[in-house]
């Protein structure tokens, strides 16, 4: 453990940010290689990788603390009977941006997060491509690493700098017709919009790290697809809500989709607007 990761202030976090890391190092090898895809249940996309990194991230995350359960995106037929009873558990995407990854694109992950009674108490998002690890929590902090031997805080911007444009983050694959009506009346708001396209968690660190302003998202997702990320946001300053105002959380339940949700800093002065266009909506 190098000491920028040692004076993380959770025990559990370091370790998890090298196992992020270690299961970039087995998903590489098949990106860009041709590899072979199929198609789960639901019709989503899987690969080797995702499933090479399920089995390094689970055998790992119950060597680190074999009283923690882990929900992975990979193996996530457990019946609720049973997590229900679960206090804590590790909630984990092998490797978010499936598509992406087999598109050949950069912006894929692989996600973590730490679950406490349906709260989020730290999340991992790393990329594979370039060794990039987002990190942090609620209470804790957030950190953007590019190596293994540096760390640097960050946290989201309140309002975009002079001259900037508000920038708001989407889906490169997603959206929906609620949305597109969140984004015009954003736009009567608060003037004309910048869309970021990105694949993956790594919509909610460009909010993190103050390189966006907003993330709503008026389509599906999964548990997987954003606890880590949230944690990664909330460490930096922000919080993601749902279309009640309230901290989104992720409560053992039948499902395990997400309802919608809204990502932003939490201090913006836009905030309560931008609630009464998502209500406005439903």
């Amino acid at each position: 453990m190098t000491q920028a990761l040692a004076l993380l202030p959770h025990p559990l976090l370091a370790p998890v940010i090298e196992l992020a890391r270690r299961a970039g190092e087995v998903i590489l090898p098949y990106w860009r290689a041709n590899v072979a895809v199929v198609a789960k249940a639901d019709a989503s996309p899987v690969t080797a990788a995702d499933i090479a990194a399920h089995h390094l991230l689970v055998a790992g995350l119950q060597a680190l603390a074999p009283d923690i359960h882990v929900l992975s995106e990979e193996d996530a037929d457990i019946p609720l009977s049973e997590r229900a009873t679960w206090e804590r558990w590790w909630l984990v995407d092998p490797l978010d941006g499936t598509k992406e990854f087999i598109s050949g694109s950069e912006e894929f992950t692989v996600n973590i997060a730490l679950i406490e009674q349906g709260r989020v108490v730290f999340g991992v998002v790393s990329m594979p491509t370039n060794n990039r690890c987002y990190f942090g929590g609620a209470g804790l902090g957030a950190w953007r690493s590019d190596d293994e031997d540096h760390a640097a805080p960050i946290s989201v911007r309140t309002a975009p700098a002079p001259g900037e444009a508000f920038t708001v983050v989407a889906s490169r694959r997603h959206t929906s017709p609620e949305q597109e009506r969140l984004l015009a009346g954003l736009s009567e708001s608060l003037g004309d919009l910048q869309l970021t396209s990105v694949g993956s968690s790594l919509k909610f660190c460009l909010l993190a790290e103050g390189a966006a302003d907003c993330y709503p998202r008026l389509a599906p997702t999964s548990q997987w697809d954003t606890a880590a990320a949230q944690g990664v946001l909330e460490g930096a300053g922000g919080e993601v809500l749902d279309l009640a105002g309230e901290t989104f959380s992720y409560p053992s339940r039948e499902s395990l989709l997400n309802t919608s949700f809204l990502a932003l800093p939490a201090n913006a002065p836009w905030r309560s607007k931008l609630l009464a266009l998502a209500k406005s909506g439903l």
